[in-house]
């Protein structure tokens, strides 16, 4: 089957199966600690011939993925793995990890500020952690490692470095309360390290969650038990993230074309000057972009029907500021008719004299070039005088309707 290649946290390759359509739902399944992909190629068949895009990676150090060369195997590490994965898939994925592999997953998504993921399926919880219950671990894993395929390859610097298994069940159960996707915890009966205590403890914190379990299933029961499992996995992600169709829309009425230029995620500025009279203007645009680097150009496309239209008309220069995720309240405010726009918020005067509103992500002082009436807007283009901005700051969007932020860094 094909191959792909992550980037994982630190420029570390991590190299995954895929299967299927990548049109299709997409699924990633992450193996458990000292497995490698391969585990998977069942589930993973099952799934692309039930219409799904599937990618199966190495975990960092596993399989055919890089090693850490200083040996860095922390659970943190697994995590930005996972998450410059994500960045990397075109589509928000259901999650399915083996042991390790789900723990990792449901701290990343848990932890994280916006939903990663569209659904999660995790086997066996951590128990309850206790040096008996961490040398039952140990004894798992190290059985698992000597049943292996001489193919199933692992860093030895996980097992010499250990895990903090500590830090994993307090992380765990801190994430799972802010879990915000649909869940599933399987877990097989004769598991001797997850007990079913532990599992409830778990589950009861998700808010949306179910738990099946497998009877006769160990600590490995995605594998050990594949048909049972594999069928508790369809049954869920049909009924929970089922496969339909895309369904396009087309025509030419203004709704339909508003509804697909909204198709266009873009970022959010408010345009400001200065009135005949001397009073600060402004109001909030996406229609903004870059048009030449040598001069440099600008443009915005004002509406025709704004009632600030003729103080930009009349005005030589403008400023562009561009919104970062924190200043949602400023775009609100900017869109707002008859709103005192200027009396609450914090801006500054550069050398054209026109109002630019102080920590913005971006600003952009302009002097007029042209305006160029196409249909009910009027396009200003500017030349770019001055500039400044704040890297570190994330955008705030506008997609589809709505405002939205980055899923990742």
């Amino acid at each position: 089957m094909p191959t792909r290649i992550f980037t994982g946290f630190g420029g570390l390759k991590i190299v995954a199966d895929i299967y299927g359509d990548e049109n299709d739902p997409s699924v990633l399944l992450l193996p458990g600690g000292m497995q490698t992909r391969h585990v998977w190629k069942q589930a993973a068949r099952l799934m692309a011939q039930a219409g799904r895009f599937v990618i199966c990676p190495d975990l960092r150090g596993h399989g055919d993925s890089d090693i850490s060369e200083d040996g860095n195997y922390t659970l943190d590490s697994f995590i930005a793995d996972l998450i410059a994965i994500l960045a990397q898939l075109s589509s928000r994925p259901v999650i399915v990890g083996s042991t390790l592999g789900g723990w990792i997953a449901l701290t990343a998504l848990g932890e994280a500020e916006v939903p990663l993921a569209t659904g999660l399926v995790l086997t066996n919880p951590p128990p309850e952690i206790s040096s008996d219950n961490a040398k039952a671990l140990t004894r798992a894993v190290g059985k698992r490692v000597d049943e292996q395929s001489e193919n199933d390859t692992f860093d030895q610097k996980i097992l010499d470095g250990g895990f903090d298994f500590v830090d994993l069940e307090t992380r765990l159960h801190n994430a799972a309360k802010y879990l915000k996707c649909p869940t599933l915890i399987v877990r097989g009966t004769d598991d001797q390290t997850s007990l079913p205590q532990s599992t409830n403890v778990l589950a009861d914190l998700v808010a949306d969650c179910e738990v099946a379990e497998i009877e006769g299933g160990g600590h490995y029961v995605a594998f050990d038990n594949a048909d049972d499992f594999n069928a508790v996995l369809l049954e869920f992600v049909e009924r929970h993230i089922p496969r339909e169709p895309p369904e396009y829309i087309s025509g030419s009425d203004a709704r339909t074309l508003r509804d697909a230029m909204g198709c266009f995620a873009t970022g959010i500025t408010v345009i400001t000057t200065i009135d005949p009279q001397g009073k600060p203007v402004g109001l909030t645009v996406n229609s903004f972009s870059s048009v030449s680097l040598d001069p440099a150009l600008v443009l915005v496309c004002l509406d025709q029907g704004a009632n600030t239209l003729s103080a930009f008309q009349n005005a030589t220069a403008f400023a562009v500021n561009i919104l970062h995720i924190g200043q949602q309240p400023i775009s609100n405010l900017f869109a707002t008719k008859d709103a005192d726009r200027f009396s609450n918020i914090d801006w500054e005067k550069w050398d054209q004299g026109v109002p630019v509103i102080a920590n913005s992500l971006a600003n952009f002082e302009c002097i007029t070039r042209s305006m160029i009436e196409q249909g009910d807007h009027i396009i200003f283009v500017g030349e770019v005088v001055r500039a400044k901005f704040e890297q570190r700051r994330d955008p705030l969007l506008y997609y589809s309707g709505k405002y939205r932020r980055l899923h990742f860094n």
